[in-house]
Formats: structure tokens, C-alpha cells, sequence
């Protein structure tokens, strides 16, 4: 089965879950695709333990691995090494399938900001044909908080691979079904996502926890035929001597997962908090469940 049947199916997907806070956890730089070449064997384990904890679906450490990220954030590091190696080494896990990660670039688009649609553009076509080229099977556009940046990084995507591409915001509200931090709706993005040829739309990240973007699930299974992907944190974060916790325990996250099944998601992971064992009592939820039928 290949990866575009394999996300069109109806039976459950299991992704990975986040990958900051991980190397975080262990002592690494947060900006995650610098280890890709200054600790690859640290990125591997974390690929492995997602893989031993039932994803079927990993996604490479090249999150903020763009040129206008690197550049306005002065990242030391040479983009197209850094891209090429985050697959490789997501490509030795004995993943199923490995998407091609590709984040926001940090940056707005005019009139808000410097940058034109174009620029955009041209940014995610560099990013993505270096990951095309090191072999990803599909990409993931995630953490999107603005559906024209979104566009911009599928058109790139579209113009240099023929590959799926599931395309993923983080939502600042439930106000109308929840929006992004730019003001739309997940009905708007999804229909714009269909209209240029995503093939998957999805929700990951932000303020709503598990149960809420559940929520969001039930209103917009109903307006789009795209297969929808859900990746929440591990509830929502709370300061605590400085530092940024998750705390939503796996078998809590695992049960708003299994609310995000039944409101009509198809493929479902974890972002920032979530860990291996999280995933795991995912997998062992939707093993339980699949059993039922």
C-alpha cells in the first residue's frame, strides 16, 4: 500500500508525536534540525521509539529547516545538508512511511510583513525539492497559523514533486469551529487546501487540547471530503519554574484521541508534549477499539 491509500483509507493511522520536545528533553538544542547533523544518532532514537511505539507515520526533524527561517533566525547550517540528512536518518527508523516536515517560516506575509507570495513560494520549493530528492514518500505542512503561508508551501510542494501532502494548522480559538491566529476558519482552510491539491488537511498544535479539537472535527468532517489529521499537544502548557510543561498523562491524551476518531479524524498523532509512551497508548486504544468491530 502506498501512501496516498494508506491516508484515503477509513481505518485509523497513527503518527508520531513531538519531536522539540523531545531532543529538549534530552539536552538538545530545541531548533531540532541542527541534530540532524550534530547529533544524528539522538534524532534516530527518538524516529525509533515512536516506530516501537506504533506509528505508522514519523515525520523528519526538518521543521523549521527552510532558508527564510534560517536566515532571519540565524541558524547556523547549511539548509540543504541539514534537510537531506533529516531524511535519512528518519528513512533508518523502520518507519512504514516518512513525510518530509516543513513549518511555518516564522515570518508574514505582506501586507503585514516583508515577504512576498512569490518569495514564499520559492522558499518551500528549495526546502521541498531537497527533501523530494533524499526520498520522503508525501510532506507535512504544519503548525500553519496562516492559510495564505499554507498555500504558499503547498504550491512549492506541487511545483517541485508529485508527491501527497497533508496540510496542517494550529488553531488560537473554538470560536466558528476554531481559527487561526490570521482569522480563518478550519472550514475556509480546508476547502482552499482541497481546491490546490492537498491531500489531507489537519490540525495540530495550539491552544485547543485533545477534546476540543475533537470538537472542531465534528463540524468539519461535514465539510470537506479531505481525510483529516489531528496531532494536539499534551494538553495545554503551563509555566513552571520557567519552563514550558506538558502534563496531560498518556492514558487522559489517548482518550481524546479516540474522541477525535469518533468525530470523524482518520490519521491522529501527538505534537508538543507528547511522547513515546503517549503513542503508544494510542495505538493500544485503537487496537482495543479495532477488536470491538
Amino acid at each position: 500500500m502506498d501512501l496516498l491509500s494508506l491516508i484515503q483509507q477509513q481505518k485509523p493511522v497513527l503518527f508520531d508525536g513531538g519531536m522539540g520536545t523531545q531532543l529538549a528533553r534530552l539536552g538538545l538544542e530545541s531548533n531540532g534540525g541542527v541534530n540532524n547533523l550534530s547529533h544524528p544518532e539522538k534524532v534516530l532514537a527518538v524516529h525509533k521509539s515512536y516506530v516501537e511505539s506504533g506509528a505508522q507515520v514519523i515525520a523528519t526533524n526538518t521543521f523549521t529547516m527552510n532558508p527564510i527561517y534560517i536566515k532571519t533566525h540565524n541558524v547556523d547550517i547549511d539548509m540543504e545538508k541539514a534537510n537531506h540528512a533529516g531524511v535519512q536518518i528518519a528513512k533508518k527508523s523502520g518507519a512504514g512511511f516518512v513525510l518530509g516536515d516543513m513549518g511555518p517560516t516564522g515570518q508574514l506575509l505582506q501586507p503585514f510583513g516583508p515577504y512576498t507570495e512569490q518569495e514564499i513560494i520559492a522558499c518551500y520549493q528549495a526546502q521541498g525539492r531537497v527533501l523530494a530528492q533524499a526520498g520522503v514518500d508525501g510532506f507535512i505542512i504544519e503548525t500553519m497559523i496562516d492559510l495564505k503561508e499554507a498555500l504558499c508551501a503547498l504550491r512549492g510542494c506541487r511545483e517541485v514533486s508529485s508527491l501527497p501532502v497533508v496540510v496542517s494548522f494550529t488553531l488560537s480559538g473554538k470560536s466558528s469551529g476554531g481559527r487561526t491566529l490570521m482569522g480563518q476558519t478550519m472550514a475556509q482552510c480546508a476547502a482552499a487546501v482541497a481546491e490546490q491539491g492537498g491531500n489531507a488537511i489537519g490540525i495540530n498544535c495550539g491552544e485547543l487540547d485533545p477534546e476540543e479539537i475533537a470538537q472542531v472535527v465534528a463540524e468539519l468532517r461535514h465539510k470537506t471530503d479531505l481525510p483529516i489529521l489531528t496531532q494536539p499537544n499534551a494538553g495545554k502548557p503551563k509555566l513552571v519554574q520557567g519552563e514550558t510543561v506538558y502534563d496531560m498523562s498518556p492514558d487522559i491524551f489517548a482518550q481524546g484521541i479516540l474522541k477525535c476518531l469518533e468525530a470523524g479524524a482518520t490519521m491522529v498523532g501527538g505534537c508538543c508534549g507528547t511522547t513515546p509512551d503517549h503513542i503508544k497508548a494510542v495505538a493500544e486504544l485503537i487496537s482495543k477499539e479495532n477488536k470491538k468491530q
